[in-house]
């Protein structure tokens, strides 16, 4: 951080506020409009928070690779020629140019696609902010905090409880993990706006045009950062449609004969969709194997060097799809309740050992209160813990390091405490 993030950031700091004052009575009603400005104020905070630690705790990291390694070479090629800096914004990485390769030969991140799509997504805020990193963290607060409301307004027109902004856009780790110059905050941003178009869609059934473009839109940008998102997100939605359906049936009664035919149909579909979304990466057979090298890599590799949060040891994967379903329940209880508080090694860390001790005692609630059966009635509370739950697995057995796991669980965490909120309504009412 320079100078100038004190100059031009209070101003983008103002600008965004004024703009929320401005739309705010169009996207809040009298019960959500009390959360809308702190919720995006959180997330500038943790936007330059993360900005802080990263330069004078950790003396680098990920944000900064993709701002000073990254974005700061497209900023150069636009200050040199408008056109070639135009041309490393559309460009998608991989193989250098001879056009701009003293540029994007600089740019540490080129060669990775889903890396450099970050760096092209901060280098076109740059524009607007002279390339001031605070500032630019700032628009990534802006999109994540857009998606993660939009997700709340949809859920909270369904089951109103006053419990549902806490956990959705109060969460201080996942405000502080998806609010700056990361890949995390794209991704949350865009998985908050795809939950809303999934939602609009299947519950609410407003089938318009915008509804289908945000979505597919917010699909595709998910996909092209982290296709592992969607290859748990989108086939849990056939199920989620599947046990409405029934649900549905249930109720009417001579239906009932249908249901098998039902799960043939939507279990054929989540399947086909499961095939369609999945690359060669992250296929179901590539799984085991690249959990393997990516828990090697985090636990011994260059993960062991970064952040000095230490690793946790559940077992590594055997590069097997039996061998590593064996550490399903390990990898689940890490990403949920690990660190544990004598697990602690920095400030970082016991922020996260708060809150998974909390996410114990309220799933610990669940448990024993017998109230499983709340969320087991419906659908979409269904999808919502079952996609944390496959999510929990998929990042507590690749990951092996509890630095990188607080950062990559973060999409998962909304997921599982609403369905827990909604179970421990005092009502017990189940839409």
């Amino acid at each position: 951080m320079e100078i100038k993030d004190l100059l031009v950031t209070p101003l983008y700091l103002f600008f965004f506020t004024v703009i929320a004052y401005w739309i705010r009575p169009y996207v809040t009603n009298k019960q959500t409009r009390k959360y809308f400005l702190p919720a995006l104020w959180v997330r500038f905070s943790g936007a330059i928070m993360l900005g802080v630690i990263y330069q004078f705790y950790y003396s680098g990291g990920d944000t900064f690779s993709y701002w000073t390694h990254g974005s700061k070479w497209i900023w150069e090629a636009f200050l040199d020629d408008p056109m070639l800096g135009t041309r490393m914004l559309l460009s998608s990485g991989g193989e250098h140019s001879p056009e701009f390769f003293n540029y994007s030969s600089k740019i540490w991140y080129f060669k990775d696609p889903k890396s450099y799509t970050v760096v092209r997504i901060a280098g076109f805020f740059d524009l607007f902010t002279f390339h001031t990193y605070s500032a630019t963290a700032c628009f990534f607060a802006v999109f994540s905090f857009s998606g993660m409301w939009a997700m709340y307004t949809a859920i909270d027109g369904l089951y109103k409880s006053k419990y549902l902004a806490l956990v959705i856009l109060f969460v201080p780790s996942v405000v502080f993990w998806g609010s700056g110059i990361l890949k995390d905050t794209i991704t949350l941003g865009a998985l908050g706006w795809l939950t809303w178009g999934i939602f609009y869609l299947f519950e609410h059934r407003r089938r318009k045009l915008i509804v289908w473009i945000v979505t597919c839109l917010s699909a595709m940008l998910i996909f092209k950062i982290k296709p592992y998102i969607v290859v748990c997100f989108i086939p849990l939605i056939f199920v989620w449609l599947y046990l409405k359906k029934v649900k549905r049936v249930r109720k009417t009664g001579p239906g009932f004969a249908t249901i098998p035919i039902l799960a043939i149909i939507f279990l054929g579909a989540a399947l086909t969709a499961s095939i369609f979304v999945s690359t060669e990466e992250y296929s179901i057979n590539s799984f085991a194997r690249k959990a393997a090298i990516t828990a090697y890599d985090i636990r011994y590799g260059w993960g062991s060097r970064t952040g000095g949060d230490g690793g946790y040891d559940i077992g590594m994967p055997d590069g097997t799809l039996k061998g590593t379903l064996k550490l399903l329940p390990a990898a689940i209880n890490a990403s949920l309740f690990r660190p544990y508080l004598w697990e602690v090694r920095n400030p970082l860390m016991l922020l996260s050992a708060l809150e998974s001790l909390l996410i114990f005692t309220l799933t610990l609630k669940v448990v024993l209160g017998k109230k499983i059966r709340r969320i087991r009635q419906d659908p979409f509370l269904v999808f919502c813990l079952v996609f944390a739950l496959l999510f929990a697995f998929a990042v507590g057995v690749s990951t092996s390091n509890f630095g990188t796991l607080m950062r990559y669980k973060i999409p998962l965490m909304g997921f599982y405490l609403v369905p827990i909120i909604v179970a421990l309504k005092p009502s017990g009412k189940v839409p």
